[in-house]
């Protein structure tokens, strides 16, 4: 082959942004020759490879659009130090089926017990499957929404940051509490969803006392609870701070005190 064929390819792939062809079809023309494969098999290979590497980046590209702040996986998970997690309830939710349902994952446990965590390995699962995931603290995702609220741009936020993605992770509900306005903009995000797309959410708060985070508005809270609820798995984390383990170990922290024995 000329110097001149040879950068005829190379603009034609730069053209058809064929991004592996270019660096990939002299090797698979090599092998082809070697195995005596058609012209058929040789441009199969071809435009397989540049398939495969599109899909990878596809997947990369919708981890970082996420927003993820890191990488999370089931298999990173430490099931040995997080004995209270359901392991066997967590595992079938990895199908994504609930994603499939539109319904949504509440995982609830004190700070520490790897909520965040589990939430973003199943939002990372999710983009591993060609779906379209956000991930937001609802701090964030309330301070946002009022920004838009202000700009009078709240429809068009909630369209943006709500309204697009398959799955919606919002977490840490309750670390703040939310003013009245906040607490009516939160619900605005779960009725828009409602049915329509699945949520994965997480606090260290029990139910009952979710009021306390919505500016103890327990009518709004219920109306909001009964929608993400309605379709859901409530996953109930049980244990001890995994980020606090090693200062326990080395006796800097004094280890919880143990329930009291009960009488026989």
């Amino acid at each position: 082959m000329s110097d001149l064929q040879h950068a005829r390819i190379v603009a034609l792939c730069e053209e058809l942004r064929l991004k592996v062809v270019d660096g990939a079809w002299s090797a698979a023309a090599q092998a082809a020759v070697t195995r005596e494969a058609t012209f058929g098999d040789f441009l199969e290979d071809v435009l397989r490879t540049e398939a495969e590497a599109r899909q990878v980046r596809a997947k990369e590209m919708a981890a970082r659009v996420a927003g993820f702040p890191a990488i999370k996986t089931l298999e990173g998970y430490d099931w040995g130090f997080a004995s209270g997690a359901p392991r066997k309830q967590l595992l079938e939710l990895a199908s994504l089926a609930f994603v499939e349902r539109a319904d949504n994952v509440v995982l609830l446990g004190p700070s520490g017990v790897g909520k965040t965590h589990l939430a973003i390995a199943l939002g990372y699962l999710a983009t591993q499957r060609a779906m379209k995931v956000r991930f937001i603290t609802a701090a964030d995702l309330v301070m946002m929404l009022e920004a838009a609220q202000r700009q009078g741009k709240l429809k068009e936020a909630m369209h943006r940051a709500v309204s697009t993605y398959r799955l919606l992770v919002i977490d840490e509900i309750g670390y703040l509490p939310l003013g009245r306005e906040q607490a009516n903009l939160f619900f605005q995000v779960v009725a828009k969803r409602y049915e329509r797309g699945s949520m994965i959410l997480t606090s260290n708060l029990t139910f009952g006392s979710w009021d306390q985070a919505f500016a103890g508005e327990s009518v709004l809270t219920a109306a909001m609870l009964d929608r993400i609820l309605h379709h859901a798995s409530v996953v109930t984390i049980q244990g001890e701070s995994y980020r606090l383990k090693d200062k326990r170990r080395a006796g800097l922290i004094a280890r919880p005190p143990a329930p009291p024995a009960t009488a026989a």
